[in-house]
């Protein structure tokens, strides 16, 4: 078991409910599911989609600003409306009370979990190739790579709550990595910095500018999706209900997510990031720049699949790579139908 202090944390309950979605809400959703869902208009004949975001407004968020800011949606006939998200928003209970149309899942948990539940939500598409989560370790000119690092004895990993069951599974799975190197603990970066051999697991565009402001040294990062690390992040989730009432609108939110997204990394990013500081103040445009940056230079956004087949986009490949993962894990049980979890019928050029 993965402790925090002497406690056990991980149950196979608990990691069903960690990583971003919770059962909370399926019943509404299913109820919802029963009927028509069209969404409403406003009085200019654009179709109204509000759209919760999983965290206070960031570059993270940015191609959906940017969607915003550059007209994308407004063009496709659409008036979109980002409901900023933040510590104590559920957007998967948003979903299920009606309260918005759309969502953003942190990663392939958070619609796997929501199946598992029998919430009937998929994913439609991931402008996040690689689940931007990483691991921060003290510098070691030895240590290369992750699988350098993981084979160090010793080594004691700091894990936000949610990642028992998400990125540890995965770690534990490919490393042979033990339970008991890995500790849940509220003050992860003070308790890395006090601890040599630590290795702290974080978020890409947060975690490693706050280490170098912090420290006396240049911390390695190592991004798990390089080497091989499954999850998708940056997912739009979207109830089935209203996936099939509204399948016009959501393509065209999908394509126009996608051009806001290629504007954003490869283009000019003030507009959107005016829109990311009006919702959110304590947001600085240098925390911004370093965090987009960070996006663009990880590939995050244009990489992987989205190469090949175009932002946002999803392959079965990954997602039973995934599954397969997370079930050796005892997270879900094999013989859910991980199929259910994401449909790519309502990408750019699709259906």
């Amino acid at each position: 078991m993965i402790q925090r202090g002497n406690r056990p944390l991980l149950t196979r309950r608990r990691a069903l409910l960690a990583g971003g979605a919770a059962v909370v809400g399926a019943g509404a959703l299913t109820l919802r599911a029963c009927g028509r869902t069209e969404a409403p208009v406003d009085d200019q004949g654009r179709v109204r989609l509000r759209f919760a975001t999983d965290a206070r407004a960031g570059a993270e968020h940015g191609g959906f600003y940017q969607a915003v800011a550059g007209g994308a949606y407004e063009k496709r006939g659409l008036n979109v409306q980002i409901v900023q998200g933040g510590p104590g928003v559920n957007v998967p209970q948003l979903l299920a009370s009606g309260a918005v149309e759309l969502g953003l899942g942190a990663s392939s948990f958070t619609p796997m979990n929501l199946v598992a539940s029998g919430a009937p939500v998929r994913a439609v598409a991931a402008f996040f190739q690689k689940d931007p989560r990483v691991l921060i370790a003290h510098a070691e000119p030895a240590v290369e790579d992750l699988a350098a690092l993981a084979q160090l004895r010793g080594r004691r990993f700091l894990l936000a709550e949610p990642q028992a069951a998400g990125l540890w599974v995965w770690l534990k799975a490919t490393y042979g990595l033990a339970d008991d190197q890995a500790r849940v603990v509220a003050d992860r970066a003070a308790a890395f910095l006090a601890e040599p051999r630590a290795v702290l697991e974080g978020d890409l565009t947060v975690d490693p500018h706050a280490v170098e402001q912090a420290a006396d040294f240049t911390p390695q990062v190592f991004l798990p999706a390089d080497a091989g690390y499954p999850s998708y992040g940056g997912l739009v989730l979207a109830p089935n209900a209203f996936a099939r009432d509204n399948a016009g609108a959501l393509r065209s939110f999908i394509a126009a997510s996608a051009e806001g997204w290629r504007d954003y990394i490869r283009g000019d990013p003030s507009a959107a990031d005016a829109l990311i500081r009006r919702d959110n103040p304590e947001m600085s445009q240098a925390l911004l720049d370093q965090a987009r940056a960070r996006l663009r230079d990880n590939a995050v956004v244009d990489g992987g699949d989205a190469a090949l087949f175009g932002l946002g986009a999803m392959t079965e490949e990954r997602w039973r790579a995934f599954f397969e993962v997370a079930s050796r894990g005892d997270v879900y049980d094999t013989g859910l139908n991980w199929r259910d979890a994401f449909t790519n019928a309502y990408l750019p050029g699709r259906g």
